[in-house]
C-alpha cells in the first residue's frame, strides 16, 4: 500500500555533508558516508543526496562516491547532481541507485527525460523543480544552477512538461525556505499537486515535525523530505543526525491522513 514517505535530503559540497540556507552559505555538518550509516541505523524511509557542486562546476557526476553511497545505503538512495545525459542515468543506476535527479539539464534539454525514462524507467527518473517566489508578479518559477539562474519558466508549467515527457516523480524544493525552518511553502505545493498525477517530494523549510505533519494532512501521499530538521538539533543548531523512530513516524502519518 502507497504511504507517505520521510527522506533525509543531503547536500555534497567539496566532498562534504553541508547545509544552506536558502542555496547559500553552505555550513559543514561532517562526512556524507558516516551520515549514511547513522540514517541506516535509524532505519529512514528513502535518502536523497545532491551534489551541488557538480553543475555549476560543470563537471560530471563522481561516480566513485556514488558507488560508495549505493554500497552503505539500506534504503533506497536518489542522487542527483551533473547529470546531463542519458548514459549517466544508466550508469547510476547500475551502481545500485534507485533514482537519479536531473535539475537544470531537463530545463536546457528537457526532452533528456524521455531518453532517460526509455533507457531505465519512468520510476527511476525524478525531475528537480528549484523555485522562487517573484515578489512583483507573485509567480512561481523555476531556477537553476543553484538557484542562481532565472528560468522564466512557471513551476506549474514546468511541472507538467516534466510529467509528459516520463518523469517518474517531482522533487520540488523552494529555494526562498531552503534552510530557514520556517516551514513548508503549501500553497507551492498546492499549485504543483494540482497540475500533475505523478508522485511528488518537497522540500525547503521543515522546522519540525509537526510541518511534516501539516504537509501530509494536506496532501496525502506524499514525499516529505528535510534537511536542516535531520542535522540539527536544538535552538543552537548542533549538528545530531536524527530521525523520527518507527512508531513516532507510524504515529505521526496516521494521526495525519
Amino acid at each position: 500500500m502507497l504511504r507517505p514517505r520521510i527522506s533525509p535530503c543531503l547536500l555534497i559540497h567539496k566532498g562534504g555533508l553541508v547545509k544552506t540556507v536558502r542555496f547559500t552559505h553552505p555550513k559543514y555538518v561532517g562526512d556524507p558516508i558516516n551520515a549514511v550509516r547513522i540514517f541506516n541505523d535509524k532505519e529512514v524511509d528513502e535518502i536523497i543526496v545532491l551534489d551541488i557542486d557538480a553543475t555549476v562546476a560543470g563537471r560530471k557526476p563522481d561516480y566513485e562516491l556514488i558507488r560508495r553511497l549505493a554500497a552503505e545505503c539500506r534504503m533506497p538512495l536518489c542522487y542527483g547532481g551533473g547529470v546531463t545525459s542519458k548514459n549517466e542515468f544508466e550508469r547510476i543506476v547500475s551502481l545500485g541507485v534507485e533514482k537519479v535527479a536531473v535539475g537544470s539539464a531537463c530545463v536546457s534539454d528537457p526532452d533528456l527525460i524521455s531518453r532517460a525514462a526509455a533507457a531505465v524507467g519512468a520510476q527511476s527518473v525524478v525531475a528537480v523543480v528549484d523555485v522562487r517566489l517573484h515578489e512583483k508578479t507573485g509567480q512561481y518559477t523555476v531556477f537553476t544552477r543553484n538557484g542562481l539562474v532565472d528560468s522564466g519558466i512557471a513551476a506549474r508549467d514546468f511541472a507538467v512538461r516534466m510529467r509528459s515527457l516520463g518523469a517518474g516523480e517531482l522533487l520540488v524544493n523552494s529555494i526562498d525556505r531552503d534552510g530557514t525552518r520556517q516551514g513548508y511553502d503549501m500553497d507551492l505545493i498546492a499549485d504543483v499537486r494540482a497540475s500533475v498525477d505523478c508522485p511528488i517530494t518537497v522540500l525547503g523549510g521543515a522546522g519540525s515535525l509537526k510541518d511534516i505533519g501539516e504537509m501530509i494532512a494536506r496532501f496525502g501521499i506524499i514525499g516529505v523530505s528535510a534537511g536542516s530538521l535531520f542535522v540539527f538539533k536544538g535552538v543552537y543548531n548542533a549538528v545530531l543526525i536524527n530521525y523520527p523512530k518507527r512508531a513516532e513516524r507510524e504515529s505521526l502519518i496516521s494521526a495525519s491522513l
